[in-house]
């Protein structure tokens, strides 16, 4: 499920952002209404699921927004959560009335919020995607979904090869251990694989440039193979 984040607080934005990133959706914050408005006309065929609304904003407020969503057909049905520090009944009243369906006032817990927004979701017949349909195998900023054949790092998809995408898949199920070369090569080619140890870095050079960010993640331990760090090992 994709979802957008409309919040001015870089602190607030960035950690709903990165909990939803791993939780298995996918997340994308904006600071204010110009940002929004662009990426909504950008992404037409593909827009938010779910968007996650504060009231009070740079520019145009959140009420605003809001009432311009509701009186478009285009998103007129678009589920919307408002985000605000104002706990006062009557600025609940009138976002609700606004045409929100749920009000989160802050400070908020991220499982009170995870909770929400799939409460909010399932009322709205959502599809929750594949982050919702199975549990993803996480380690620090990389998830990897096996039913769908995904990887994500901080959110953001990342294609691979199949046998970069076995290597990765290897490298955490082991995370914290070291693995030879020689037991890459039989987990990921098998037994009957003739070619050199060389074929393993080959992978793990383009796996990690894949990996972005995330590639400092993937150690080589000298003479024997390579390590992925635990997550809370991992120091970026």
């Amino acid at each position: 499920m994709k979802i957008y984040c409309v919040e001015d607080d870089n602190s607030i934005r960035e950690l709903v952002v990165y909990t939803l990133n791993h939780s298995g959706f996918e997340a994308q914050g904006f600071e204010s209404a110009e940002p929004f408005w662009k990426a909504m006309d950008d992404d037409k065929e593909d827009g938010p699921d779910l968007l996650l609304l504060d009231i009070m904003l740079p520019g145009q407020d959140g009420l605003s927004i809001l009432k311009e969503l509701r009186a478009s057909s285009q998103t007129a049905d678009l589920p919307v959560i408002m985000l605000t520090a104002k706990g006062e009944e009557v600025d609940k009243v009138m976002g609700l009335d606004a045409g929100a369906d749920d009000y989160v006032a802050k400070p908020f817990g991220m499982m009170e919020l995870l909770a929400r927004i799939k409460a909010v979701a399932r009322r709205a017949g959502v599809n929750q995607h594949e982050g919702e349909q199975e549990q993803a195998q996480v380690n620090g900023p990389i998830a990897i979904y096996p039913k769908a054949h995904i990887v994500k790092v901080s959110g953001e998809n990342v294609q691979l090869t199949l046998k970069e995408y076995d290597l990765l898949t290897v490298l955490m199920e082991h995370a914290g251990n070291v693995m030879t070369r020689d037991a890459l090569l039989t987990d990921i080619w098998g037994y009957d694989f003739d070619g050199e140890t060389r074929t393993v870095d080959v992978h793990v050079r383009t796996l990690r440039q894949k990996l972005g960010s995330a590639r400092k993640m993937i150690e080589t331990v000298r003479g024997v193979g390579y390590r992925m760090h635990k997550e809370e090992n991992f120091q970026k």
